[in-house]
């Protein structure tokens, strides 16, 4: 049986870590060049292939409501970030296509963004990364039954 004491410490240790390095990488998106949110589309968008996902793909990816991620693919979409179509293998579903200048503007932040994530990462060795990569994994992955 889990330790009660100890999940409260550890879950508040991964927050409050949480919390604090993306403070401080956040500010990647001080510039304006895009919001994090318009970033978190494209990353999803850039990394299918033809730069073209699926809506539902990229909702799935975000940590904000599907009406607001509706709200912001049509804002990305009337600044010439994104294209949204209908999804012509599914009549009700759409697809979000990154323009030249989204691409552009994405990767344009992500080079910055990597490089300080990288750096802010650091203080972990590779093998400390990849076990905080899996731990984080099994946390959000859903339980076994009988968990």
């Amino acid at each position: 049986m889990t330790d009660r004491r100890l999940a409260i410490d550890a879950w508040e240790s991964l927050f409050r870590a949480q919390h604090e390095v993306l403070a401080e990488i956040s500010a990647d998106f001080d510039s304006g060049v895009l919001s994090q949110a318009e970033y978190d589309v494209l990353l999803t968008v850039t990394r299918a292939p033809d730069m073209t996902a699926r809506l539902r793909d990229v909702t799935a990816n975000m940590l904000i409501s599907q009406p607001s991620v509706s709200r912001l693919i049509d804002r990305m979409a009337v600044a010439g970030l994104i294209v949204k179509a209908a999804d012509p293998e599914d009549g009700r579903g759409a697809l979000v296509q990154a323009t030249p200048e989204g691409a552009r503007r994405f990767r344009a932040l992500a080079s910055q963004h990597g490089r300080a994530i990288a750096e802010r990462m650091a203080v972990l060795d590779d093998g400390e990364l990849a076990q905080l990569r899996d731990l984080t994994a099994k946390l959000r992955s859903p339980r076994e039954e009988g968990d």
